[in-house]
């Protein structure tokens, strides 16, 4: 440990769900190692602490979206953000964390310099202004995947001649009233389907205004298997029988969705049908693209289905002309009329947290590079992000990347080497984009996101086991990392 205070040997850019993570698994498996985790807001939790909305919850059940060394002992399997911050509070207290944590520092630039073979991390202390300047051996990004300052709103038409509340969910404030209100939910992903059961029954009626229909499925908010597990094992063994079990399931269906889509499309639309019937269904539940072409949303204990049947909430399938004083007119000719419209239309990803990345006074663009094993950068040194998986629980791929880390370090430490980079040993290899999700979010953003190869390691498993075998027990020194 460095006995200067503003270094350190590793520094964590992030104090939400993968920054608490990996602190924790840097206590447990390199306790010498010194590190700060600098969080830009102020609180912990990120996604977890800044959205507010009637209803937030976890779109993965909590066996596989909390740490794999601390079970999910709360009962519920799909959990609200309340409980999820419960949760990460705890995390905190029990590996001692809040000594670590610096609030409101806000990083603007991070800078490798080889000749000294360390990091300096820039930027200002939001409370202060004052100037922040840090250095560490190792650096960790857990800045999440977007833009914390503001979601994504489309050029709406006519939006300035509305004359109710118009609100994206990323700014929700506890002051909104939609009681016995007119309320539009614009979009149809996991956000909009968490809103409209959560407001519906103190709206006098909600609209939830589609482009086009998406997959969703109801799971159980308590899940029959862990209960049963819970009660009769300790808290150790069952939660790890329990996320075992949602591991198996979530590579199932997603490897059976890409393989048969025709047959799990039908299977979707049918359960939707037992709660809906056939002419609901095919009008507002029938997508024109396969299953996990795009996420699909999970409807707890069937509350967005159940709304509709009680006539809390309509679905409307159709294209924005523009907005009116009184709310939206559809290029169908209709309008909808509304005291509160809420613009459920997704997030805008920023690579990294828009940090500028310097290696020895170049400046690096994401977009140019390709990623190593979906966590570290071509040709920068002593660099690790964490970014979850699209197709199952973030945390899945946070856990293992952290575990990662620690075993880089202490084979490093071992061996007496103080840097290590990805390097790509064919400058000619064929990328394509780092995703393949259709999904808004990911496509209007394609052109800032890191690339990635053909093949392994340059290319993203999206796979729990198989990226457990190779972070977990393959080699470190692979032949794509040059060390010094």
């Amino acid at each position: 440990m460095n006995n200067n205070s503003n270094h350190y040997d590793i520094i964590i850019i992030g104090a939400g769900l993968s920054g608490i993570g990996a602190a924790c698994h840097l206590r447990r498996n390199c306790p010498e190692k010194s590190f700060a985790m600098l969080e830009g807001r102020d609180n912990i939790g990120g996604t977890w602490d800044l959205f507010k909305y009637p209803g937030i919850r976890s779109d993965s059940d909590m066996h596989t979206f909390s740490y794999n060394f601390k079970p999910w002992t709360y009962d519920k399997t799909i959990s609200d953000g309340a409980t999820i911050m419960k949760y990460l509070n705890e995390t905190i207290d029990d590996y001692d964390l809040s000594k670590h944590i610096r609030f409101n520092q806000w990083i603007s630039e991070v800078s490798w310099n080889s000749e000294e073979e360390k990091w300096t991390v820039i930027g200002k202390d939001n409370e202060t202004g004052e100037a922040i300047r840090l250095s560490c051996n190792f650096l960790l990004s857990c800045t999440g995947y977007y833009d914390y300052n503001e979601g994504y709103t489309p050029d709406f038409k006519g939006l300035d001649k509305y004359k109710g509340k118009f609100v994206h969910p990323q700014k929700w404030t506890e002051d909104i009233d939609y009681e016995n209100k007119e309320v539009i939910i614009i979009g149809s992903g996991a956000t909009a389907v968490t809103l409209l059961p959560s407001m519906a029954d103190k709206t006098k009626h909600i609209t939830m205004l589609q482009r086009s229909p998406t997959y969703m499925m109801s799971l159980p908010k308590h899940d029959p298997f862990s209960k049963f597990v819970h009660r009769w094992l300790p808290s150790k063994p069952a939660h790890f029988l329990a996320r075992w079990k949602s591991i198996l399931r979530q590579i199932y269906f997603y490897s059976i969705s890409r393989k048969k889509p025709k047959e799990v499309r039908f299977f979707i639309k049918n359960q939707i049908k037992k709660v809906l019937g056939e002419d609901y269904v095919e009008t507002h539940f029938n997508p024109k693209y396969n299953p996990w072409d795009e996420r699909i949303c999970a409807v707890v204990n069937n509350d967005l289905f159940d709304a509709i049947n009680e006539g809390k909430c309509t679905i409307v399938t159709d294209h924005i002309d523009s907005f009116t004083e009184k709310g939206i007119l559809l290029q169908s000719g209709k309008e909808l009329k509304a005291d509160l419209i809420v613009s459920a239309t997704g997030l805008k990803i920023k690579v990294l947290g828009g940090i500028d990345i310097m290696v020895d006074g170049l400046k690096m663009d994401p977009a140019n590079l390709v990623n190593y094993k979906g966590m570290m950068l071509q040709d920068v040194p002593n660099m690790v992000t964490i970014t979850g998986y699209t197709n199952a629980s973030w945390t899945l791929k946070a856990d293992l990347v952290s575990e990662y880390l620690c075993r880089l370090l202490k084979h490093m430490d071992k061996k007496g080497l103080s840097s290590c980079t990805p390097i790509l040993a064919d400058k000619e290899i064929v990328t394509e984009p780092a995703s393949d999700l259709a999904s808004g979010y990911i496509q209007r953003a394609l052109h800032l996101m890191p690339k990635q190869g053909k093949e392994y390691p340059w290319k993203l498993n999206q796979n729990y086991i198989k990226d457990m075998i190779a972070l977990r027990h393959k080699s470190i020194d692979d032949g794509y990392l040059r060390f010094k």
